[in-house]
């Protein structure tokens, strides 16, 4: 058999070395000029959520960057390479993930006036559910960030023959140094710099790409020819990897456990100085994320135009499907120094963003919900000083888990399966907390354990036993127009017996990693309300109406009775009233719901009853201005 002989691809040259240094320096210069302009602020709320003042702008554009990582500059043009451009329909679960954020779950989290959303479970349950879920947000970030920092340095491992390792421990210096310096402002506006630099990267290969493969209309020919634009395939298989119901049904709640529960977005939406600026974030944020979504899957369509006689990876000229973008961008700017440097600068702004607002958001829960209760009477200079000290040691163990990740397979799927399986659980215990008042603390505990069980079983369960390839395999790759050597052969192979696979390997274990999330979050809330009815559902006279958002005021209108009995005996007038009632009104409710309640049942302790922010007429929205100043209990 004969072996094919790869183009030849040149390294990186002087300028290309010039334009990635840039992006390393200027993300430094951002933190040192935060760690200099805010010297004076000394305080933990300073350095944690940037002293509650930040505007929608720059948190938007954080959020964006935060979470289009290099995962999205490698993985997503390679998947729809390889699998067509279903990818696309990620613009559906993105809206209905940043609608669902906003007006379900920010409203509650910013009115209570958390820092840590693990706080609100303790609001609403009891310290050992905070605690339980804290412990998963930890391994789940520190898994996740592991990807994202292996993604980026397999890349500039390929096109410029760096140290591999090297390039993954220089990121997480790098990462490491502005957010210690600089707390969250700096990783807010370095973010903002690094979605620049990732639409101009995305924006150039596409130029290009373009020009080098006959324009937009053969493009557009070759990818319909190839069978990559076969978007809408509404079977109903869920083993089947990408239908129009796994992306749409699976990934709204892959994304939803990524946005609208995670520490790292809700500690920017918090940030904000007000509900209506953090609501704003979340909108101008969608907008970025569909804008990186079309760069990625156009990238994916050219990169197929060009290959399309002549796979790389079947070829063996690269070694992973997720090596198939830097791969491309070295050939068609083989004669234009400085833009393979932009590129791989690029795909390290995503990663640079990401391991930053990861390691942020972990000091942040480590010092809010472990170290404030261990230390209570820590100054507020030493508790600086500690969330400094947490944020190198995140930023160690962050990098150190990049070496697991190159064990995790493609990017993409590696990712958003740990996300799934971590954040679909937790999706559903704080679903169950917001919009079932009948939840105890019981029914919430075991709920997220049997969330947490299944999600992992069937997520270890693929890992172990990978579906059948009738399930995932790709759409067809030609090496028709490779060049061949005929000198060299390659070895034959002897058959080998195909190893026994259980019965749930070809069915539980099959199913699409899109919906890890799905399980975990709809066995947590079935597993949760079933307990909770058991042991004893919570009384609505012991819940506090700002901790339960009125969903069921939507189907329920007509009906005084019918919102009572939803409520499970909360008052839900008297929420409305907190919601959108004036100032007076809103203090008038709620001091009225400390002298009635429990303070104990619900766990909420002196310290966490000053945090509740107010409603500020002349905004017309909830804000954080009085936080530091004032209580109303």
């Amino acid at each position: 058999m004969a072996s094919f002989i790869p183009p030849k691809v040149n390294n990186f040259v002087a300028w290309d070395y010039v334009v990635f240094a840039a992006l390393f320096l200027i993300s430094s210069g951002i933190g040192v000029f935060f760690a200099i302009t805010e010297r004076k602020k000394t305080t933990s709320n300073d350095f944690l959520v940037g002293g509650r003042q930040m505007t929608c702008g720059p948190v938007a554009l954080s959020l964006t960057a935060s979470f289009m990582s290099a995962v999205t500059v490698l993985g997503t043009p390679a998947e729809v390479y390889r699998h067509g451009a279903s990818f696309i329909l990620f613009f559906l679960a993105y809206m209905f993930v940043i609608i669902c954020t906003s007006e379900l779950f920010l409203p509650v989290f910013y009115r209570s006036g958390i820092t840590s959303t693990y706080e609100y479970l303790e609001l609403r349950f009891n310290k050992p559910v905070r605690m339980a879920a804290t412990m998963i947000y930890i391994v789940q970030t520190i898994l996740y960030t592991g990807v994202v920092v292996y993604a980026p340095a397999l890349a500039l491992n390929q096109v410029t023959g760096f140290n591999l390792w090297g390039s993954v421990f220089a990121t997480g210096i790098v990462c490491t140094f502005y957010c210690t310096l600089g707390g969250l402002k700096a990783v807010v506006w370095t973010d903002a710099f690094q979605l620049i630099v990732m639409v101009i990267g995305f924006v150039t290969v596409l130029v290009q790409g373009t020009i080098k493969n006959g324009g937009l209309t053969n493009i557009w020919e070759d990818a319909q020819n190839g069978s990559r634009l076969t978007i809408f395939d509404f079977d109903v298989d869920p083993l089947r990897r990408h239908t129009f119901w796994t992306i749409a049904i699976g990934g709204t709640f892959t994304w939803l456990g990524i946005y609208g529960v995670n520490q790292s977005t809700m500690q920017r939406c918090i940030s904000c100085k007000t509900e209506k600026h953090a609501k704003a974030a979340l909108y101008l944020n969608l907008l970025g994320l569909w804008v990186i979504l079309t760069c990625a899957v156009l990238s994916g369509l050219v990169m197929y135009s060009h290959f399309q006689t002549c796979d790389p990876w079947t070829a063996g000229f690269i070694s992973a499907p997720d090596q198939l973008m830097p791969y491309f961008v070295m050939i068609i700017f083989s004669t234009t120094p400085g833009l393979p440097g932009l590129f791989v600068a690029c795909a390290f702004s995503g990663t640079l963003s990401t391991v930053a607002a990861s390691i942020n958001a972990l000091a942040t829960v480590t010092f809010e919900d472990f170290v404030k209760h261990c230390l209570p009477n820590l100054s507020e200079r030493t508790s600086t000083w500690v969330s400094k000290g947490l944020c190198i040691v995140f930023g160690v163990i962050c990098t150190s888990m990049a070496v697991a990740a190159s064990f995790m397979g493609p990017v993409v799927q590696a990712s958003l399966s740990i996300h799934g399986m971590c954040g679909g659980p937790m999706l559903g215990l704080f679903t169950l907390g917001i919009i079932f008042p009948c939840t105890n603390w019981k029914g919430a505990l075991g709920g997220l354990l049997t969330g947490i069980t299944l999600a992992f079983w069937v997520g270890f369960g693929a890992f172990v036993y990978p579906a059948p390839a009738a399930k995932a395999l790709p759409l067809y790759l030609s090496t028709a127009e490779c060049t061949v050597n005929n000198t060299e052969t390659v070895p034959t192979m002897f058959p080998t017996s195909s190893p026994i696979r259980p019965h749930l390997a070809e069915t539980w274990y099959s199913l699409s990693y899109l919906y890890y999330s799905a399980v975990g979050c709809l066995g947590c809330i079935a597993a949760g309300l079933l307990i909770s009815l058991v042991t004893g559902p919570n009384k609505g006279e012991d819940i506090k109406p700002l901790l339960i958002r009125p969903v069921c005021n939507l189907f329920c209108f007509w009906s005084h009775k019918c919102k009572h009995l939803c409520w499970c005996g909360v008052d839900h007038d008297d929420s409305k009233a907190l919601h959108e009632g004036s100032e007076d009104d809103l203090h008038k409710g709620l001091g009225k719901k400390a002298e009635a309640n429990d303070a104990l049942a619900n766990g909420f302790n002196k310290e966490m009853l000053g945090h509740l922010p107010g409603y500020n007429p002349s905004e017309k929205s909830y804000t954080n201005t009085s936080i530091e100043t004032e209580s109303y209990f």
